[in-house]
């Protein structure tokens, strides 16, 4: 099945998931038995800037979802994207990569796997509240994660979604030898998952095909959040729109340069959620269900958009300015929550 037909927003397929979810209820989750081990307790003490409290407390009960993930489960990684992260692995194979803004106003990074999985894909880092939000729209998806503020386990364990630590999925974790902890956990996703589910499992709402009429040539476009800063720029050679973090090239390890075919700056709410990290810093809350503007980058220009998202478990539709459905371009897709400042 194509790209199009398998994420069009409202197909069979999203139909199913809401059936499944039906099927299952409202039955609460049990607590997400994540106490990290002695090798991620040595990654509790960041450099970069980013501190963020990576230790578990959670105990031996757990329901179906730390299991083993069922068939057609979307692979939701989230990477650390401090300095000393990079350059990051598998990235460039993302379906979707989602950028939000963490602590001390960096940047942290969410790629979705769906259509392939790389060999390696990392570095891995902690949760935040505002994913379970995010991906509510997929069925039960993985989530691959190093841990999370202990409060937030018990929401983590109650949400309808597989979370992997490596405590729960020791055999595709490893540490890495070329950075320092904790910016060297990295994970095999086919030990994880096996195989990618497909696209008909990306059940984002989002629409491919033709751009629309009108559009603003655009040479580049830069994303700024207090401490961190995304520039894409447009390259006619790729025909894709080359990323930049921090003023310095986005590059694999693999030395693959990354280039979405399609990007979204999707200006949202972005508030004090309950928790802190350890040095007592508020965590950012982006809330992603709603409405507002947004601008799709693709093919050289720039569109004005609108998005709405009315449920958790909706994807999110964006239209033009006029009410028409905004088509993005063939190819990965980077979504970058900005904060509405409107």
């Amino acid at each position: 099945m194509s790209r199009m037909a398998g994420m069009g927003g409202m197909g069979m397929g999203r139909k199913g998931a809401r059936t499944r979810r039906a099927r299952r209820g409202a039955t609460a989750g049990a607590l997400l038995a994540a106490v990290v081990t002695g090798t991620l307790l040595a990654g509790c003490t960041t450099t970069g800037g980013d501190n963020d409290d990576e230790r578990g407390q959670g105990n031996d009960r757990r329901d179906d979802r730390t299991s083993a993930p069922p068939a057609g489960s979307v692979l939701a990684v989230k990477i650390d994207n401090v300095s000393a992260a990079r350059p990051q692995t598998g990235l460039d194979a993302a379906d979707i990569v989602y950028a939000e803004q963490v602590e001390g106003g960096l940047s942290r990074l969410m790629a979705v796997y769906a259509t392939r999985f790389p060999e390696v894909v990392g570095p891995v880092r902690s949760a935040r509240e505002s994913d379970l939000e995010l991906l509510r729209q997929f069925d039960e998806p993985t989530l691959a994660f190093s841990g999370a503020q202990s409060k937030l386990l018990p929401l983590i364990g109650g949400a309808p979604l597989h979370a992997k630590t490596p405590e729960d999925a020791g055999a595709a974790y490893f540490r890495g030898d070329e950075k320092p902890a904790p910016h060297n956990l990295y994970l095999h996703p086919g030990k994880l998952l096996g195989s990618p589910p497909g696209a008909d499992a990306l059940t984002t709402g989002f629409r491919y095909g033709p751009a629309p009429a009108g559009g603003t040539p655009e040479d580049s476009r830069t994303v700024r959040y207090p401490a961190a800063r995304f520039t894409f720029t447009w390259s006619d050679d790729s025909r894709r729109w080359q990323v930049s973090m921090d003023g310095r090239p986005t590059v694999t390890t693999d030395d693959v340069r990354v280039a979405p075919a399609t990007v979204v700056v999707q200006h949202v709410t972005v508030r004090a959620s309950q928790f802190r990290d350890f040095l007592g810093n508020n965590t950012p809350y982006t809330e992603t269900v709603g409405s507002g503007r947004a601008e799709v980058l693709r093919d050289g220009k720039v569109f004005d958009a609108d998005w709405e998202r009315r449920a958790a478990t909706d994807g999110t539709r964006f239209t033009t300015t006029d009410g028409e459905p905004m088509n993005f371009a063939e190819g990965q897709v980077w979504v970058v929550y900005a904060a509405d400042r409107s």
